[in-house]
């Protein structure tokens, strides 16, 4: 089994990730989506907690040695940014959507050097637009940003383009096509579902259900 495959395995074993082609989850956007993705859920098992922690510090190791400090994106991406950070001993950083208004009006918490190499520690990708605006605040605050790790990510062509534009390079853990394979090879999930499926990670906007 692939680690992408061994990942979606664990996601769906906790129920991070559902599937309801036949009732429709209906996200902020209004879009209709045959999937939810709930990483959080995954703090509260242990043992694939640890997996997925693992993974992450693996895909950081390999692919981004050069990375100096880690940048959680709040909230989802703040406890797994931290446990990788632990486990690598990296300094350690976390972004809001938008600078705090009160206080030191702080949108970038921790300690941090202009020209630092920073790695983007995400939950998950959707559009990409999110993602983003964290790794713009980055940049604005002159560190150099290396790319983005995430757990999960939909696999939309609308977040490959933001993040070839963006010049950000970004691997996830596991993503929408490897979850759907896996959930057709146990039989979860039926043939004709499976493109019922694939059709809305590709037109996830005008996507209507069964």
């Amino acid at each position: 089994m692939t680690n992408e495959k061994a990942v979606a395995e664990k996601l769906l074993q906790v129920s991070a990730v559902k599937l309801s082609p036949e009732n429709p989850y209906t996200w902020a956007s209004g879009w209709k989506s045959p999937i939810y993705c709930d990483n959080r859920r995954v703090l509260s098992f242990p043992f694939v907690r640890d997996f997925i922690k693992s993974e992450l510090c693996n895909v950081i190791f390999e692919k981004y040695a050069t990375a100096e400090v880690l940048a959680g994106v709040a909230t989802a991406g703040i406890p797994w940014g931290a446990m990788a950070a632990d486990q690598l001993k990296l300094p350690y950083i976390y972004v809001r959507p938008k600078p705090k208004e009160h206080g030191l009006g702080n949108q970038i918490e921790g300690f941090y050097t202009p020209g630092q190499k920073v790695l983007v520690i995400e939950d998950l990708i959707s559009t990409g637009k999110s993602s983003l605006q964290v790794v713009e605040a980055l940049r604005n605050a002159g560190v150099e940003v290396v790319g983005m790790v995430s757990i999960f990510n939909y696999g939309f062509a609308v977040a490959e383009k933001a993040f070839a534009e963006a010049k950000v390079p970004y691997r996830s853990l596991t993503d929408y096509t490897h979850l759907i394979s896996l959930a057709v090879e146990k039989g979860t999930v039926t043939a004709e579902t499976e493109q019922l499926l694939l059709n809305w990670r590709n037109d996830p906007a005008n996507w209507q259900g069964i």
